[in-house]
């Protein structure tokens, strides 16, 4: 009886290796999740009113202090791009399935997990930031969750006068008598009802490097990306000095907002990073 039930549990326990062995050498579709890590510098950015005394307090390049009361950004159009240079994208052209509103204030939207990624192993992320022109209207239809998510009262990341979202959304304080800092990118039409054409293209499109190969199949990696709102008014392209013309939207003209738009997400081909940039991938 001890030599049978001896053998159970060896062949019990061959089995199950079996089993695993299996698994290992026949991985499958997994999940890859996006933390969205949003700083001034390496400094976690901590959202606070003008009275606050927790929030962080920031200084730009050219010395000016200003802090942040919200902070939210549209991320979408995302491709994973494999070692051998093949481009996997993930629902780009579904806002439901493809597309988050990045809100500091709220921390379940600072992890994206993305469905069902192929087995591979990949070495580069794109996405957007915004939406791109031909899905940025307020399409309820089509788009019902993420048209719902946007306009929610603590998210209001459509545009009040236009027909498509706001792409990023920054409010805060600036300068020692703590005046209002509001700062909202998104693109532009001009013309009338029926015959728009594309006026300010804030849409940005980031491309970011690996620093290790992300391997899914048999693991589900993390990739870590952080957002460095230092580039708000010191970034590659401008340097910026809150003033009179380009603190609040009501008086923004296009060339304002767009200095904004090519620090965030980068100048076009001069700059394919803006602020974004990889802290980790952890398989």
């Amino acid at each position: 009886m001890k030599n049978l039930k001896n053998y159970i549990l060896s062949a019990a326990v061959l089995v199950a290796f079996m089993s695993c062995s299996k698994d290992d050498d026949n991985p499958v579709a997994n999940n890859v999740t996006l933390e969205f890590n949003n700083t001034f510098g390496d400094t976690p950015i901590v959202l606070g009113d003008a009275t606050s005394s927790t929030a962080t307090k920031n200084t730009s390049e050219a010395g000016q202090i200003h802090h942040f009361e919200e902070v939210k950004y549209v991320i979408s159009n995302i491709r994973l791009i494999k070692a051998d240079g093949t481009e996997i994208p993930y629902n780009v052209n579904d806002l439901d399935n493809g597309a988050t509103v990045v809100n500091q204030s709220n921390s379940e939207t600072l992890s994206y997990v993305m469905n069902d990624i192929p087995v591979g192993d990949y070495t580069e992320i794109k996405f957007g930031l915004g939406v791109k022109s031909e899905l940025n209207t307020l399409d309820q239809t089509s788009f019902p969750n993420f048209y719902a998510n946007a306009g929610e009262n603590d998210t209001e990341m459509h545009w009040e006068w236009g027909t498509g979202y706001r792409f990023t959304k920054i409010e805060g304080f600036y300068g020692s008598s703590n005046d209002d800092l509001s700062i909202h990118s998104g693109s532009t039409v001009e013309g009338e009802e029926g015959s728009y054409t594309q006026g300010v293209d804030a849409y940005r499109d980031i491309a970011l490097t690996l620093p290790t190969t992300a391997v899914v199949g048999n693991s589900a990696p993390t990739i870590a990306i952080k957002a460095d709102f230092d580039y708000l008014l010191s970034g590659q392209s401008h340097t910026i000095t809150l003033g009179d013309n380009n603190a609040t939207p009501s008086i923004h003209t296009a060339v304002e907002m767009t200095k904004f738009v090519d620090n965030l997400g980068g100048a076009s081909t001069i700059d394919s990073t803006g602020m974004f940039s990889i802290i980790s991938v952890n398989n």
